[in-house]
């Protein structure tokens, strides 16, 4: 079960962070700071998955983003890696290359996205055409 999910730019700042279990907001930065800091430490000829406290860090890094995902002990490293790219190329699409720029000032779309694929920790939908459907739609009202 995936715990929480962050985007960081490469000098540490958060772009998106989404939690699917409960974490006081003084918690959060905290836990924030320490995992950007391990996984901005490493080298890009070290793996991605990291063991971290109680839970598996996965990480992915396009251009000056990284993609963090936190899960549980028992989730599937490789299957959560190639979700982090399935959630870029996704991005990608609705964007047309998609870049730190887009995240900020789209932020409500980029939640969108992310929620059509995620619900309360469970990847539900990796069909790039049936996440960006209710973006389209509402693309399409708000053309109207």
């Amino acid at each position: 079960m995936i715990k929480f999910f962050l985007m960081v730019n490469k000098q540490g700042q958060t772009r998106l962070s989404k939690y699917y279990e409960h974490v006081e907001i003084n918690k959060r930065t905290l836990l924030e700071t320490e995992v950007i800091k391990s996984c901005l430490s490493r080298s890009n000829e070290q793996c991605s998955f990291i063991e971290y406290k109680d839970f598996k860090l996965i990480y992915r890094q396009y251009a000056a983003l990284f993609i963090v995902v936190g899960v549980n002990d028992t989730e599937n490293e490789m299957a959560i890696y190639e979700f982090i790219h399935n959630f870029v190329e996704v991005l990608d699409e609705y964007f047309s290359r998609v870049s730190e720029l887009d995240i900020m000032f789209n932020l409500d779309k980029v939640h969108i996205i992310l929620d059509e694929m995620v619900l309360n920790g469970c990847i539900v939908e990796t069909n790039r055409a049936r996440i960006l459907a209710p973006l389209q739609i509402l693309d399409k009202m708000s053309e109207s």
